[in-house]
């Protein structure tokens, strides 16, 4: 019995080695060279911004997902970017707001980052998330997929991980930078920052993914 013991947890040791010698793995990869290409020249054109300029896409957003579901949904994207150039989020009332024209909401929310011990990681199946903090400075953990694994069962379009937080990429979303979450990239949102304020408003609006 002794021996048994003694060989599974060998089993389990290589596996741990092996899971963490792996790459991580973090948003969805393209390996087509032409698309990944038309995508960069799509986002330096930015038609898409439709009158947009108050902030850019963040660094860790794929850019070859956004290229794609903008053009599998064009008429949701523009009505989201129309929306953010007219509109001033600084003043809009907290809550949930339709966007004209429109099956689209944005959620405007006055919050306080927190602990990330505190936070949920999450994903999701079948929205999108954009998410703008317009105000403060709100931290993102991104998580690797590969030391990941599901800690509850999938429902309402959600479900969380238990994750190697050493593997985690963390960035800070301020209000010249716009994130954009796809089912393939799996965060942690309302992260305490490096700064002596916590305080944020951030805009968030789910965009169904289109496969």
């Amino acid at each position: 019995m002794d021996y048994i013991k003694y060989c599974v947890a060998l089993c389990l040791m290589a596996f741990c080695i092996s899971v963490s010698a792996q790459k991580p793995y973090y948003t969805h990869e393209c390996y087509d060279k032409k698309l990944i290409k038309e995508a960069k020249a799509w986002l330096k054109k930015g038609e898409w911004r439709q009158g947009f300029t108050a902030a850019e896409p963040h660094e860790s957003v794929n850019i070859v997902d956004f290229y794609m579901q903008y053009k599998k949904n064009p008429e949701q994207w523009t009505k989201l970017f129309q929306y953010l150039a007219k509109t001033d989020l600084l003043s809009l009332p907290k809550g949930k707001h339709q966007i004209e024209g429109s099956d689209l909401t944005i959620s405007v929310e006055d919050s306080e980052n927190g602990p990330l011990e505190k936070r949920n990681s999450e994903s999701h199946y079948n929205n999108i998330d954009f998410q703008y903090c317009v105000k403060g400075t709100e931290r993102f953990g991104i998580i690797d997929h590969v030391t990941s694994v599901p800690k509850d069962k999938y429902k309402v379009d959600v479900i969380h991980y238990n994750y190697d937080k050493e593997r985690a990429l963390f960035y800070d979303s301020t209000p010249d930078k716009f994130f954009i979450f796809f089912p393939g990239d799996w965060h942690v949102a309302k992260v305490n920052n490096d700064t002596d304020d916590q305080h944020i408003r951030v805009c968030v609006i789910k965009v169904r993914w289109k496969e």
